[in-house]
């Protein structure tokens, strides 16, 4: 496995293998592995002849107050993890590498970062995007894969390939949990025992949705409340968003459900004297086929 610190060689190797006609994948990451992220180097597999990964907490999706310095950094680990996936290459830029001095050029999406995740968090998405953008124009992949744990984040992607016609294609990878239904996170290493157990709330919630999704309910509201009162059962939890909307354009659902619908989540925790924010969601379909295979 290749260890690759400097943009300039990275760019130098991706332009080599796609000489030799090698499909290059990427999948992006902040380190912390889990088998989420070992999920999606599967999915980068079945899409390429070369697998990548990047890892690289980057500081300017993070604002003041989140958790830049507490955000785990485990990179032996990391690399071990990915020596056993089989991944071909890690991209470990350093911050200075990534950023250089003086660095004033950013890309933003405006409409899809305004709700959800963006609304309470400025200038997250728009570190996303900048940082995607380097990390596409240094790998040069044919392909990246992104989690749907983050569904905005991979609507955003997908928006700002197709506006800067960005010649990689973006596959999202499913979201991988825990036997207790939590969704794979690295953020969930920073629970206490107790907030642990109460984060399975959400995927509760999410359960609970599509059970009365099934049932026959549309009412947009009647559905937000059956989810409230299942995030409300998390005594440590505050609620971030519950929300329902369109899963293309991210505006909100109408009053009655017609059509497959995000329903996304975000729940903070206090533990371990901070702040521990979780994510979830899932798509609900008021009008399933009879050979679709449940929502996941």
């Amino acid at each position: 496995m290749e260890l690759i610190r400097s943009v300039a060689e990275a760019q130098a190797r991706s332009d080599a293998l796609r000489a030799q006609g090698q499909r290059v994948a990427v999948v992006p990451t902040m380190g912390c592995l889990h088998a989420g992220h070992l999920s999606l180097v599967e999915v980068a597999r079945r899409h390429a002849d070369v697998v990548w990964l990047t890892i690289f907490v980057n500081p300017t999706q993070f604002g003041p107050g989140e958790d830049f310095e507490r955000y785990p950094r485990t990179t032996e680990a990391d690399l071990d993890a990915c020596r056993e996936a089989g991944v071909d290459a890690v991209f470990l830029p350093p911050v200075e590498e990534m950023y250089p001095a003086g660095a004033q050029t950013s890309v933003d999406v405006s409409d899809l970062t305004r709700p959800l995740c963006g609304k309470d968090r400025p200038g997250h998405f728009q570190g996303v995007t900048t940082v995607v953008t380097k990390l596409f124009l240094a790998t040069k992949p044919t392909v990246a894969v992104f989690g749907e744990k983050d569904f905005q984040q991979l609507a955003v992607i997908r928006r700002m390939v197709r506006d800067l016609h960005f010649d990689v294609q973006v596959v999202g990878g499913a979201i991988a949990r825990e036997s207790d239904g939590v969704a794979m996170s690295s953020r969930n290493r920073l629970l206490d025992p107790a907030t642990r157990r109460e984060a399975r709330v959400l995927s509760l919630a999410l359960e609970a949705a599509e059970r009365a999704v099934a049932a026959g309910e549309r009412r947009h509201a009647a559905l937000l409340h059956l989810v409230t009162l299942e995030l409300e059962k998390a005594p440590h939890g505050q609620l971030d968003y519950a929300e329902l909307r369109d899963p293309e354009s991210l505006e909100p659902a109408p009053a009655e459900l017609v059509a497959p619908t995000l329903l996304a989540l975000a729940v903070r925790f206090e533990a371990g004297g901070g702040a521990v924010r979780l994510i979830d969601n899932r798509l609900l379909n008021p009008h399933p086929s009879p050979e679709a295979p449940p929502c996941s």
